[in-house]
C-alpha cells in the first residue's frame, strides 16, 4: 500500500477516535463540577432546577427592564430569539439590545419558556456527555447501591391463584434465584459492566452499579417489568368516562385501570392513562382512554425487539418481531378489528394509539418514546421477566473502595513506569526509539477512544490490562529493532534493514498477540466482574498495539527513508551504519 494511503488511513482513524473521546473529554475536563452534579440527578430534578432558575432569571430580567438597564449578564442568548420575534412581527429591531428591548419581543410566558429551554438543553447535553463517557468503577469512584425487597404478599397471591396454596420456602428460594439471574442478564445487556449482584437474606437482592450511574436509568432497568400488551380502544366507554370526568374532576382510576365507582364503564373495560414524552424525556400524562380488558396479544409472543425510528416522522420507536403463533394471533386480531383504534399498553400506561388500517402479521411498532427509553424497552422485552415483584427498599451512593491518595499514587506509578520505558527506548534505540514512543502514545489514545465509545467501566483490573498491552507493544518494537540490528550487521542499507526487520518480525509478533487475544477471549466469556474488565481491555489493547507497532511505526520509518531522504538507520549505539542504498 502506498505511503500516502497509509497516512490518510491513520489520519482517518485518529479523527474517528477523537470523536469517540469527545464525550469523555468534555465530561471529565470541561464540565464544571456543579453542572456534573446536576446532570447526575434525575430528570425530575433537572426539570425542577430549570424551572426554578428560569423563574429567578425572569424576575431579574423584568427588574432590569423596568429600570431601563442593560441585559443581565449571561442572558445574551435571548437576543437571537428576540431578533426572530421582531422580524416575524414586522417591527423594526432596536439599535441597542437592552433588557427592555428584549422583553418587548415576547410575552412573559414565552420569555420564561426560552430561559427554561436554555437551562434544560444545557444540562441534558451534559447528561449525554456523562452517559457516553468512560465510567469509573466502584474501586475508583464509587457508584450506586440498591437493596431490592421481594413482594412476598404479591407472590403468595399468585401462588394461591395458580396452585391453590402458599409458596414453600423452596419455592421462594428458587424464584429469588431466577430473579437474580434475570437481573444479571438484564443489567449485562444494558451495557452496565462489572456490577455486583447478590442475594441478601431470604427475600432481598443487593445491587451495586459502578461509576457515576444515573439513578433514574438504573431504576428503570431493574424495575422494568416489560409488561406489554395490545388492546382495542372502546370509544364509547372513553366518551362516557370523559363525560363522568367533567362532572367529577377528582375521579381517577387506580394504577390497574379500575375506577373507584363501578358502573361508569362496562366490566370488560379498563380506563388507563395516556402518556407522551415531554422536553425532559419524562412521561407526561395527557388524558385517559378506555380499552377492552381482552388482550389481543401480549409480550410473550415477541421474538425480538429493537430500537428503531418511525419511517414517517423519524422519531424514536421500538419494533417488535412476533413468533409464529403470535403472528397468527395478531393477524386474526387485527383482521377482526380493521378500522378500530389499537392501544399499545406498557406497564399499565398507554404509550401509543393508532387505527388498524389493515391486518398485521409479523411485526408491530411502538412510538411515543424517546431514544433512551426505546432502547430500554427493547432490552427489557428481550430479557426474562422477573418471576417475583421487586421493590426498592433502599438506594444510596457509595464511596470508592480506594482512597484518593491511593488512586493518585497508582496513577503516578503508572505514568512513571510509562515514562521510564519511553526514556529507555529513546536512549537505547536512539531515533528508532522515538518511533516507538510515538507508536506507544497513539496506542494509548486508540485504546481509550475505543473504551469510550463502548461506555466501558474503568477499574484497577482494566488498568492492569492497559499496562500489560503497553508492555506487549514495547516488546513488538524491541523484536523489530533487534531484527534491524541483525540486518545492519550484515551491511545492509537503511531501506533493506527496515524491510527485513518488519518482514521477519511480523509472524513472531502476530503469534504472540494471537495467543494473548485467545486467552483474553476466553477470560471475557468465562469470567465476570473485574476479570471480564481485565480481559476486555487486554483484547482491545492487542488490536491497537499490533496496529501501531506494524502499521504506524513502519510508516514513520518509510517517511524518513523516502520523504526526508535519510540514509542512516540509528537503531543502536554499537553498530556502524552499513553501506548505503
Amino acid at each position: 500500500m502506498k505511503k500516502r494511503y497509509r497516512f490518510f488511513i491513520i489520519l482517518f482513524i485518529v479523527g474517528i477516535c477523537l470523536a469517540f473521546l469527545y464525550s469523555t473529554v468534555q465530561w471529565y475536563f470541561f464540565t464544571p463540577k456543579d453542572e456534573q452534579n446536576l446532570a447526575l440527578g434525575s430528570r425530575e430534578q433537572i426539570r425542577d432546577y430549570a424551572r426554578q432558575t428560569a423563574g429567578m432569571d425572569l424576575e431579574t430580567l423584568i427588574g432590569a427592564g423596568r429600570s431601563g438597564g442593560p441585559l443581565p449578564q449571561g442572558m445574551d442568548y435571548l437576543i437571537g430569539e428576540a431578533k426572530k420575534a421582531y422580524k416575524l412581527s414586522g417591527r423594526e429591531a432596536p439599535e441597542v439590545w437592552d433588557a427592555r428591548a428584549v422583553l418587548k419581543a415576547f410575552s412573559r410566558s414565552d420569555v420564561q419558556e426560552f430561559i427554561e429551554a436554555h437551562y434544560r438543553d444545557r444540562i441534558l447535553k451534559v447528561k449525554d456527555y456523562q452517559q457516553n463517557a468512560v465510567q469509573l468503577g466502584l474501586d475508583l469512584s464509587g457508584g450506586l447501591s440498591i437493596v431490592l425487597q421481594a413482594d412476598m404478599e404479591s407472590l403468595r397471591e399468585k401462588f394461591r391463584d395458580q396452585y391453590g396454596r402458599d409458596p414453600s420456602v423452596e419455592d421462594q428460594s428458587a424464584l429469588m434465584t431466577q430473579a437474580l439471574e434475570a437481573l444479571n442478564n438484564r443489567i449485562d445487556r444494558f451495557g452496565l459492566t462489572e456490577p455486583v449482584i447478590r442475594r441478601q437474606g431470604a427475600d432481598q437482592i443487593y445491587v451495586e452499579i459502578p461509576g457515576t450511574a444515573d439513578p433514574e436509568r438504573i431504576r428503570s432497568i431493574i424495575m422494568g417489568k416489560g409488561g406489554l400488551s395490545f388492546h382495542i380502544v372502546d370509544q364509547e366507554a372513553s366518551a362516557a368516562f370523559d363525560n363522568y370526568l367533567r362532572e367529577h374532576p377528582g375521579a381517577a382510576p387506580n394504577e390497574n385501570g379500575v375506577l373507584p365507582i363501578p358502573g361508569i364503564v362496562g366490566d370488560d373495560v379498563l380506563v388507563l392513562g395516556t402518556y407522551e414524552k415531554d422536553n425532559y424525556g419524562l412521561d407526561k400524562w395527557t388524558g385517559y382512554a378506555a380499552v377492552k380488558k381482552e388482550v389481543g396479544l401480549d409480550g410473550n409472543h415477541i421474538r425480538s425487539a429493537m430500537a428503531t425510528r418511525d419511517g414517517r416522522t423519524n422519531t424514536p420507536a421500538v419494533t417488535f418481531e412476533l413468533d409464529g403463533e403470535g403472528g397468527e394471533l395478531f393477524w386474526q386480531f387485527t383482521s377482526d378489528n380493521v378500522g378500530k383504534p389499537l392501544a399499545i399498553v406498557l406497564d399499565n400506561r398507554i404509550k401509543s394509539m393508532a387505527t388498524i388500517r389493515e391486518p398485521i402479521r409479523d411485526s408491530v411498532q411502538l412510538t411515543g418514546v424517546d431514544a433512551e427509553e426505546a432502547g430500554n424497552i427493547a432490552v427489557t422485552l428481550r430479557t426474562a421477566a422477573l418471576p417475583v415483584d421487586l421493590e426498592v427498599s433502599s438506594q444510596q451512593l457509595i464511596g470508592p473502595s480506594m482512597g484518593a491518595d491511593t488512586i493518585t499514587r497508582g496513577l503516578y506509578a503508572l505514568l512513571g513506569g510509562l515514562a521510564a520505558v519511553m526514556v529507555f527506548m529513546l536512549l537505547y534505540y536512539r531515533s528508532a526509539g522515538f518511533n516507538a514512543i510515538v507508536a506507544q502514545l497513539l496506542n494509548i489514545y486508540l485504546m481509550f477512544s475505543i473504551l469510550s465509545v463502548l461506555n466501558f467501566t474503568l477499574t484497577l483490573p482494566s488498568i492492569a490490562g492497559f499496562v500489560l498491552t503497553i508492555g506487549m507493544a514495547v516488546d513488538a518494537n524491541v523484536i523489530i529493532f533487534e531484527r534491524m540490528k541483525e540486518e545492519l550487521r550484515l551491511g545492509k542499507s537503511r531501506r533493506a534493514a527496515v524491510d527485513a526487520g518488519f518482514g521477519k518480525a511480523f509472524w513472531a509478533i502476530m503469534d504472540s498477540n494471537i495467543t494473548t487475544f485467545i486467552a483474553a477471549l476466553f477470560l471475557s466469556q468465562l469470567g465476570t466482574g473485574p476479570i471480564q474488565g481485565f480481559a476486555v481491555s487486554l483484547a482491545i489493547g492487542v488490536f491497537s498495539s499490533v496496529f501501531t507497532a506494524l502499521f504506524v511505526s513502519r510508516l514513520m520509518f518509510d517517511f524518513g527513508t523516502d520523504i526526508l531522504g535519510s540514509k542512516k538507520l540509528l537503531v543502536s549505539w554499537f553498530i556502524q551504519q552499513g553501506k548505503e542504498a
